[in-house]
């Protein structure tokens, strides 16, 4: 009864659309990419603007509501969407605006990356996202955001220059470097785990092309290709980015995809990402220059076909024998074709950002890793994330502490504790001066 009155109450109050079970398109609202995922909320709240969000946040509130917060719904969890509770969704709110003489985005709390990215694009310019268009900019920004442009720009949230949020008690407040300082400290890095992101202002970059594209290697290769490449990363100038992965072939079979962003010089680019390309003998090499968000088709494409799926995580400093013997045995070892192990490597400008200066926690050179099970029946899951599981295991010995929150479960504790460093008390402190009911739980801080 209290989501019926919520739902009375809210349709009076505010300009979008509220959702009950069995009302058209409710379905459709509760729909998360991972389809391992069911749940089934009390009702969904479609905000148009900053006063609806803050009306759902104190409707869930008072109604004793769980509530969470759906931008791209690409959490794996399908922690946007909490059962029995309260569904804020932000696709109402995607409006990307950009200065183009200051380099500056103004977004909505729901924009997407393929939003950002292509009106990015039509001035020659480009943020700094990641490698699939419908995750949300809000909660890749804030719990980190790889990148294949990060060793030149940063991270996604070190281009965070500023932010409106609600927070739990409906009060709205702008953070940056000037205002509210201690809470833009914590949302970069700290995930959605203090309020609503209605908007953002996000640093654009003059990058009107990059030389990119996928260089795939035949698995009789595996070894010799990762070890060559995780050499030539590590010495590579800025410019270049690099997402790798173990991903199904033509056949089912594996094979080692490599995908470089180039984002200098094309000329250069060409001449170095040959360097790539002669690793070992690519069975497909369609390396060309291209706007950004053209680098998002290989990854939205394995996205899109309907699957089951899980997580794990780890975060290797270096691709030793050892690490690359291990992913290779687990290539060969996978229990579904469709399953894929990828890795971005953080380094260059978004490591020479002092530890303290976010709350993100990993600031040194490495690679993260994400081990993904993905399977296309109802049953048998256990059996794939099983092989998840073995493979981190396997690489915990050579693994840093920690890990990427944006991708780790709330049981996950001993990767949980670490994941943050040195930041954690701090991190903790801001939580509880600006959540301390904790209605917000975005990505797991652990508890003190």
């Amino acid at each position: 009864m209290s989501a019926k009155r919520a739902a009375e109450e809210l349709r009076e109050r505010i300009e979008g659309s509220v959702l009950l079970p069995g009302d058209a398109g409710y379905d459709g609202a509760r729909a998360v990419w991972n389809q391992a995922v069911d749940h089934r909320p009390a009702l969904v709240v479609r905000g148009a603007s900053t006063e609806d969000v803050r009306a759902a946040v104190r409707a869930a509130r008072s109604h004793g509501l769980p509530l969470s917060v759906r931008g791209g719904g690409h959490d794996w969890l399908g922690r946007a969407v909490r059962p029995d509770g309260l569904v804020l969704d932000m696709s109402g709110l995607r409006a990307v605006e950009v200065d183009a003489g200051a380099r500056v985005a103004t977004i909505g709390g729901g924009a997407l990356s393929g939003d950002l990215a292509q009106a990015a694009a039509e001035h020659g310019l480009v943020a700094v996202l990641g490698t699939v268009s419908v995750v949300g900019v809000a909660g890749l920004t804030m719990a980190g955001g790889y990148s294949p442009l990060s060793p030149r720009f940063g991270l996604s949230l070190d281009n965070l220059l500023g932010a409106e949020i609600v927070l739990a008690d409906g009060t709205v407040l702008d953070v940056d470097e000037s205002h509210n300082a201690d809470l833009f400290w914590a949302l970069r890095g700290g995930g959605g785990n203090f309020g609503v992101v209605t908007s953002m202002r996000i640093r654009l970059h003059a990058v009107p092309t990059v030389v990119s594209g996928p260089i795939v290697f035949p698995w009789a290769q595996a070894e010799a290709v990762l070890r060559g490449h995780a050499e030539l990363v590590a010495t590579a100038p800025d410019e270049l980015g690099m997402v790798g992965g173990i991903v199904p072939g033509p056949d089912g079979g594996p094979v080692v995809a490599l995908t470089p962003v180039w984002s200098g010089d094309p000329a250069d680019g060409e001449r170095f990402l040959a360097k790539v390309a002669a690793l070992g003998t690519p069975i497909v090499e369609q390396v060309r220059p291209m706007q950004f968000q053209e680098t998002f088709v290989p990854a939205d494409a394995r996205a899109a076909v309907p699957a089951r799926s899980a997580m794990r995580t780890r975060s290797l400093a270096e691709l030793g024998p050892d690490s690359v013997a291990t992913l290779v045995a687990a290539g060969g070892d996978r229990t579904s074709p469709l399953s894929v192990v990828s890795w971005q490597y953080l380094r260059g400008a978004a490591t020479r950002v002092a530890p303290d200066a976010t709350a993100f926690g990993t600031r040194c050179d490495h690679f993260m890793l994400q081990i993904i099970p993905v399977w296309d029946t109802a049953g048998g899951a256990e059996r794939h994330v099983a092989w998840a599981e073995e493979l981190s295991r396997a690489l915990a010995p050579q693994a840093l502490p920690g890990g990427y929150p944006n991708l780790l479960a709330p049981d996950m504790r001993e990767q949980t504790e670490h994941s943050y460093g040195a930041n954690l008390p701090r991190l903790r402190q801001v939580k509880r001066q600006y959540d301390p009911d904790s209605v917000f739980t975005a990505t797991p801080i652990p508890a003190c």
